[in-house]
């Protein structure tokens, strides 16, 4: 069975630290706030000038000033700070944020990452996203491993326009968990009743499969 964006996002909360300042992409990164493990604390930031985001409000409880970069509605915790833009790059810039989880349109074997434009569609610009890839002290992407013709969007070379190149460490698929090496991408973990033939079908990229391989526990 693969993943769902939810699964996804709680898989990549088990990689926060107690005392991690974390930054959220949109898209199902942002789903990760709703998965905090249980005993750590960590401090979620966003580009447009918050620190200390909750979980999403229930319907019925939003407050339409209180967005995140994506223009999510969220909330806030105990301590939370409101800054301006300027601030918060500058907080990114200088790599006070522990991890940055980002979605993608496309990742390559060498952890360079494409997430930002795809030609000749509008778009309203990069956001933070090449400030965080290029601050960011570690970075998890979270993406579906196929586009809607069932190609790969793990590849040996990006074909979309760039936004950092070889920066991303782990990636997270409705297929499984891997590592970026040297060797491409490792497969560590991968998801209930996939199996490692159809991962390799998928992944035009260079695939290894750990000696560890583990069906992945959510």
């Amino acid at each position: 069975m693969a993943l769902t964006k939810e699964q996804i996002a709680q898989r990549i909360a088990k990689e926060l630290q107690d005392g991690y300042y974390v930054n959220l992409g949109i898209g199902i990164p942002t789903l990760v706030a709703n998965y905090i493990p249980e005993g750590i604390e960590v401090v979620l930031q966003s580009e447009n000038g918050l620190l200390g985001i909750g979980p999403f409000p229930f319907e019925g409880e939003e407050d339409a000033d209180l967005i995140n970069a994506g223009k999510q509605t969220v909330t806030t915790v105990k301590g939370s700070a409101f800054f301006d833009s300027a601030l918060s790059f500058g907080m990114i810039r200088a790599g006070k944020v522990n991890l940055t989880v980002l979605g993608a349109m496309e990742l390559s074997d060498r952890g360079d990452i494409a997430s930002w434009k795809i030609p000749g569609k509008m778009v309203k610009g990069m956001g933070g996203a090449m400030d965080l890839v290029a601050s960011a002290k570690n970075i998890i992407v979270a993406m579906q491993h196929t586009n809607k013709a069932g190609e790969s969007k793990l590849l040996k070379e990006c074909t979309l326009p760039i936004t950092g190149l070889a920066c991303v460490k782990k990636v997270v698929t409705e297929l499984g968990f891997f590592n970026i090496t040297e060797n491409g991408f490792e497969l560590v973990e991968i998801a209930p009743d996939i199996t490692v033939e159809e991962v390799k079908a998928k992944t035009e990229g260079r695939l290894t499969i750990s000696q560890n391989l583990k069906k992945m526990i959510l």
